[in-house]
């Protein structure tokens, strides 16, 4: 029988520590980028509004983009007559303090932008700061002369274009675009226009292609295929045998 002051105890070396915590940390480094991959960015959502609303002299239509009962724009058409003369406007007008409309100016004028779809409406959007105008049109004439129509802005006679659209949602700014047909009267001054459609993004300050009516941006597509990529290198890391 052996001495027990001759039995052999388990050798420490400090380089299989080493190894051993080595693999410990990159383990546990792997599994944390995992996680943090798994943690997919928010899920946006397009909500989308059908509609057939007809917009005539002296009447404003008021767009409650995402239907909560509180009005984000105005449409207004103004109509006015005298003797020889007559005009008709069409403007946009937002409704809140903070809310805006993708625009432009000309001669200190500012002017509603008539978007064609896929435009990208978001935080780089170049958004006035009031009012903007769409479409207008005079009609003047007189005593011993011909009377003659004068129709200008960037909204005259267009078909399926857009308004670009910033807006507040409880203290967070969101995107939205709405859809117009606007026609001008031919001589009688009259503008009328026609909304038949508009839509928002749900997550705070994600932008918005115009006319999209569904579905999220292209960058959430490629960030959901980044969680299977990273899961990989975390089983690969967790997988090695400690000791090795």
């Amino acid at each position: 029988m052996k001495n027990p002051s001759q039995v052999s105890k388990p050798s420490f070396r400090l380089p299989d520590f080493d190894h051993r915590l080595s693999a410990y940390a990159l383990a546990a480094s792997a599994a944390g980028v995992g996680m943090l991959a798994l943690a997919r960015p928010a899920e946006g959502k397009i909500i989308y509004t059908k509609t057939n609303k007809y917009i005539g002299p002296n009447t404003t239509l008021h767009l409650d983009l995402n239907h909560d009962s509180v009005a984000d724009f105005d449409l207004k058409d103004t109509f006015s007559a005298w003797s020889y003369s007559s005009a008709g406007l069409l403007a946009v007008l937002p409704d809140r303090q903070k809310n805006a409309i993708w625009g432009h100016t000309v001669q200190r004028t500012a002017y509603a932008s008539a978007l064609w779809a896929n435009v990208k409406v978001g935080p780089k959007g170049q958004f006035l700061a009031g009012a903007g105008g769409m479409a207008s049109e005079y009609f003047a004439g007189g005593r011993g002369r011909p009377a003659f129509p004068y129709g200008n802005g960037p909204w005259a006679n267009v078909t399926n274009r857009y308004l670009g659209l910033k807006f507040v949602i409880k203290g967070q700014t969101h995107f939205g675009w709405a859809r117009l047909n606007v026609t001008l009267g031919s001589g009688n001054s009259q503008v009328t226009a026609t909304l038949t459609g508009y839509a928002y993004e749900t997550v705070a300050n994600r932008p918005i292609l115009t006319g999209k009516e569904r579905g999220t941006d292209e960058s959430d597509n490629k960030a959901s295929s980044a969680p299977a990529t990273l899961g990989r290198l975390s089983r690969g890391a967790q997988g090695r045998r400690f000791g090795e």
